[in-house]
């Protein structure tokens, strides 16, 4: 993976915590935007943590470009409370995790888990700031928010719940006992019922439901 933030500090700690996973290896490391792009095309990493505030091009900007020249690469975006605003324009740029600065360092290796295999991963606090905000931000917003889900099927509330938690479309197969492709079919329906445009989203409204404080797997 790819760890870019202008805080040689921030990198260093990240680097460490990411070190107790043996199946993730940081391959390099960018202190300003156009240099987070530059290597990210060179080495084609699984996973971009990407800090929103960065000199030259910020994080919403390379997350954007990322995802149309590596779609690949899963992106995670590295925020802070005061940023919030950001989160919106983070899901439309591609972004398929969202992390603070302040979390519990095991909420790093579940994230870079949940996008490596192929999930999102939104950590506890900031799932519950996006809700806080949906609901009292726009009133098109706070419908969304308020949306009920009792229209679904307990299957796809169970799948659904999988998506909360971070969990790939595989994953997911193997907790339920179903064929990966069956899954997918869920996945795509969901989105559609729930009105949403990606797995992050979703994960979302898994939130919104209460469908995702189960624990998660991963490291």
């Amino acid at each position: 993976m790819l760890v870019a933030d202008d805080e040689a500090m921030v990198r260093a700690g990240v680097r460490a915590i990411l070190a107790r996973d043996p199946g993730t290896e940081v391959v390099a490391e960018a202190a300003d935007g156009h240099e987070a792009i530059e290597l990210t095309r060179r080495h084609q990493p699984d996973v971009v943590l990407l800090d929103i505030q960065m000199p030259g091009l910020d994080g919403l900007a390379v997350a954007a470009r990322v995802h149309r020249q590596v779609p690949a690469a899963g992106v995670i975006m590295l925020t802070t409370f005061g940023e919030d605003h950001y989160i919106t324009r983070a899901l439309q740029d591609g972004a398929s995790g969202f992390l603070l600065k302040a979390d519990d360092p095991r909420e790093l290796l579940h994230g870079v888990h949940a996008v490596r295999s192929g999930g999102a991963y939104l950590s506890p606090r900031v799932a519950a700031r996006v809700i806080a905000g949906l609901r009292t931000g726009r009133p098109a917003d706070r419908a969304r928010a308020q949306r009920p889900h009792s229209h679904l099927t307990p299957r796809e509330r169970e799948v659904l719940a999988g998506v909360g938690a971070g969990l790939s479309n595989a994953e997911i197969a193997a907790e339920l006992h179903l064929v990966e492709g069956t899954v997918k079919a869920y996945v795509s329906a969901l989105l559609g019922k729930l009105g949403v445009r990606n797995r992050v989203e979703a994960a979302i409204a898994a939130h919104e439901a209460g469908l995702a404080s189960r624990g998660r797997g991963g490291p």
